[in-house]
C-alpha cells in the first residue's frame, strides 16, 4: 500500500483525469488486493465518522440499558504525541462488546464497485476512451503483446498487471470510466443492502418462527455436543424441506450462493444453549464453520457446504480430518445442501465414491425449488 500510494498517488487531491480521489484506487495495481483489504483500511479511516454516528444514534434510539460509555482505541492520531489515542463513546453494548453501527446509504456487500477483475476484462474498453492517440496505442501494443495466442485467466491478469506498471493512467482511465457509470453503482448497492435485509432479517425471522413453532430446536435439552447439534440440524432439515422453509434460502428466484451465508443463516438461528458456540474458530490448520463445546472435553465441530462446491469432495475427504486433530476431538457433522436434482446426483456420487453414503456424520439437506405439494405427490 505504502509504494502504491508514492508511485501511483502523485495527484492525490488534485486529480487530472478522473473527478476525485478513491480509496479503490489501492486495489487495482496488483491482483488480490480485494475487498477485505479496503474494507478494513476503509473502516479504519472512516472509524471516528462511524463512531459519531453510532454515539448520535444511540443516544436518540437506543434504550440506555442497551448502551455503555466505553473506551474505544485508536480513534484518532496526536500528531504531537506522533501516538494513536483512545476516546471515550456512548455506544451499544452487548455480549461484552460495543456495537459500531453503519449507515445504510454507505453499506455494500461482495466485490467493490472499482475492482481490478472488472478493470482487466475492460481494458479495450477504457483503451477506447482514451482521447490521446499515442497512448491509447501504447496500451493496445503493450497489452496486446503480452497475451499468448489463447489466453488463461492467469495470462489475462499479468498482462494487465504489466500494462498498468507500465502505464498507470490505465487506472484513472478506468476509474473515469466508472464514474461515469456512477448510478449504476448507487444501485447496485441499494440492490445488495436490501437482499441482505431480506436473508438476513426477514427469511432468518421467519425460518427462527417455523423451528419455534413447528419443532424443538429451541427446548433441547443439553446431552452432549455432538448429539445437541446434531437434533438442531435434524429440525433445520424438517423445515426446510417438509414446511416450506427452502424458501427462505431464494432470493427473487436464485439460492443462497455462497456456502458464508448459509452458515450465518444457521448461526443466526441458535441462541439459548448452554453450549459455547464459536463460528470460524481457527486453531492452526485454517477456520472450521462452527465449534460446539461445553467445556475442553465436550466439542464436536460443524461444517456446512454447498453441493456445488467445486472442491467439495477434496473437502469430505480431508478437510474435516485435519479440523479434528487441530481441536482435538473426533466429534463432527458435515452438512451438505443442494438446489437441484444434478446437484444432488452430484453429491450421491461423491459420497459414494468416497464409501461415506452410509456414514451418520454427513447431512443432506434438500432446498429443490418448486417441490410438488402434498396432494400430487404419490407413494
Amino acid at each position: 500500500m505504502s509504494s502504491a500510494i508514492v508511485k501511483y498517488f502523485k495527484d492525490l487531491g488534485n486529480e487530472m483525469i478522473s473527478q476525485t480521489s478513491h480509496l479503490e484506487k489501492l486495489g487495482l495495481f496488483r491482483s488480490g488486493v480485494g475487498r477485505d483489504n479496503i474494507s478494513d483500511f476503509t473502516c479504519n479511516l472512516i472509524k471516528r465518522y462511524l463512531l459519531d454516528y453510532t454515539q448520535d444514534f444511540a443516544r436518540k434510539y437506543i434504550s440506555s440499558d442497551l448502551c455503555k460509555k466505553v473506551a474505544v482505541d485508536k480513534v484518532y492520531f496526536d500528531y504531537d504525541l506522533q501516538s494513536w489515542m483512545p476516546k471515550t463513546y456512548y455506544l451499544p453494548y452487548f455480549n461484552g462488546n460495543y456495537v459500531i453501527l453503519t449507515p445504510k446509504d454507505i453499506l455494500t456487500k461482495d466485490e467493490n464497485w472499482i475492482n481490478f477483475s472488472d478493470m482487466k476484462h475492460r481494458v479495450l474498453e477504457i483503451s477506447d476512451s482514451v482521447s490521446n492517440e499515442e497512448l491509447r496505442d501504447r496500451i493496445n501494443d503493450i497489452y496486446c503483446n503480452a497475451l499468448p495466442a489463447n489466453p488463461k485467466e492467469e495470462d489475462i491478469t499479468n498482462a494487465v498487471e504489466l500494462l498498468v506498471r507500465n502505464v498507470p493512467e490505465v487506472v484513472d482511465y478506468y476509474i473515469k470510466l466508472k464514474e461515469s457509470e456512477k448510478e449504476d453503482a448507487k444501485f447496485s448497492s441499494s440492490k445488495i443492502v436490501t437482499s441482505s435485509e431480506q436473508i438476513y432479517i426477514k427469511n432468518v425471522e421467519e425460518l427462527v418462527n417455523k423451528l419455534r413453532r413447528m419443532t424443538s430446536f429451541f427446548s433441547l435439552k443439553p446431552h452432549g455436543s455432538l448429539e445437541e447439534v446434531r437434533q438442531r440440524v435434524m429440525f433445520l432439515k424438517d423445515v426446510i424441506e417438509n414446511k416450506d422453509g427452502y424458501k427462505l434460502f431464494y432470493h427473487d428466484g436464485k439460492p443462497v450462493s455462497k456456502e458464508s451465508d448459509l452458515q450465518l443463516l444457521f448461526k443466526f438461528t441458535w441462541y439459548g444453549t448452554i453450549y459455547d458456540v464459536n463460528a470460524e474458530v481457527n486453531n492452526g490448520r485454517g477456520p472450521v464453520d462452527y465449534k460446539i463445546s461445553y467445556g475442553a472435553k465436550d466439542q464436536a465441530l460443524v461444517e456446512f457446504k454447498l453441493a456445488r462446491n467445486m472442491k467439495l469432495k477434496q473437502n469430505l475427504k480431508n478437510q474435516v480430518k485435519v479440523y479434528e486433530a487441530a481441536n482435538s476431538t473426533n466429534q463432527s457433522l458435515k452438512v451438505i445442501m443442494y438446489y437441484n436434482e444434478k446437484e444432488k446426483q452430484s453429491v450421491l456420487s461423491i459420497l459414494e465414491d468416497l464409501e461415506l453414503l452410509e456414514n451418520d456424520s454427513i447431512i443432506l439437506i434438500d432446498a429443490i425449488d418448486n417441490k410438488p405439494s402434498a396432494s400430487n405427490v404419490r407413494s
